[in-house]
């Protein structure tokens, strides 16, 4: 900035400055902010209306020598704010990009983080129960130590597919599709936990079959349930307490799902035989957004005696 003043000052001594002037004038367009490179102009510039006032004649050729000088210093600054311009908008297309990977990445992480949840919280809640049950009933008979042991070989074995099938995908092109559970589901959801030993009531409604609603619904009634079982064994009165399951369903008016179970009073004492699981408190959290996701509504807590898990999805007519 300070070398462009000076050769500004020196141009009416000396045409060899003309040169040095576009080079500074044009530096200065690119790498300085729009507000100083406007001075600078207004600085190159000034003798502008001198010339017009008392300059010589038009066939003079000293008028074409000046309209050249300042054609060349309108084109310099003009190119170095074009250039500026263009920089600014790669640099601002990079950070935007950015972040737009950093988001992608973040909601990557928080599908895996919902899916290995939801996933693996079933089975790991079954195979703890009965690894307790055995731990605080050392006096079992053999047959319930061999049913209890069988649950928890299925529910490991189930477990490592379930993980294997996670890894898989993660590992497999973004195109690769993983089988995904539908409504229909949940009827062998039901029945895992039926042998685990809790008693489990399903009432499934739904117009035209289970197999007619709609798959994102479907999928999300199937999580949905499978949370709520999974939550009646960490956190319920009992692992082994009754559960209700109630879907309701039919083009136009939408699918709801229902799970109570009941809940311990403030102060008792839970059985020994099924010591609290610990929990990562994300369950709810991520229902909630497979809920939004779809369009529908979930509500969850206290309800009398019962934990109350409710949901309202979407189903077009």
């Amino acid at each position: 900035m300070p070398l462009a003043v000076g050769l500004l000052l020196l141009e009416p001594f000396s045409h060899f400055v003309t040169g040095p002037i576009l080079v500074a004038l044009f530096t200065v367009a690119v790498d300085k902010p729009p507000r100083v490179t406007g001075y600078l102009a207004c600085v190159a510039f000034a003798p502008v209306p001198f010339l017009l006032a008392n300059g010589p004649a038009p066939d003079d050729p000293r008028t074409a020598s000046a309209v050249t000088y300042f054609a060349l210093v309108a084109g310099s600054i003009g190119w170095g704010l074009y250039l500026r311009s263009r920089r600014q908008l790669v640099i601002s297309l990079r950070e935007r990009a950015a972040r737009a990977a950093a988001e992608s990445r973040r909601e990557a992480r928080e599908d895996i983080a919902r899916e290995m949840h939801d996933v693996l919280g079933h089975r790991l809640s079954l195979l703890s129960v009965h690894a307790g049950a055995l731990e605080f009933n050392p006096g079992a008979t053999p047959q319930e130590i061999g049913q209890a042991a069988a649950v928890i070989r299925d529910s490991a074995h189930r477990a490592l597919e379930d993980l294997r099938d996670v890894i898989g995908v993660l590992r497999a092109p973004e195109d690769g599709n993983r089988p995904q559970p539908v409504l229909a589901d949940i009827g062998n959801l039901v029945e895992e936990a039926r042998r685990a030993g809790a008693p489990v009531a399903l009432d499934v409604a739904v117009a035209g079959g289970p197999d007619s609603a709609p798959a994102v619904a479907g999928r999300t009634a199937y999580r949905i349930v499978q949370e709520g079982l999974t939550n009646a064994r960490k956190h319920g009165a009992h692992p082994t307490a009754p559960v209700s399951v109630t879907v309701r369903g039919a083009s136009g008016a939408g699918l709801t799902v229902e799970v109570r179970n009941p809940v311990r009073h403030d102060g008792a004492a839970r059985d020994p035989a099924g010591p609290r699981l610990p929990g990562a408190g994300q369950g709810l959290i991520g229902l909630a957004e497979r809920t939004l996701l779809t369009g529908g509504t979930l509500e969850h807590g206290r309800d009398g005696a019962d934990y109350r898990l409710y949901a309202a999805l979407p189903w077009p007519d």
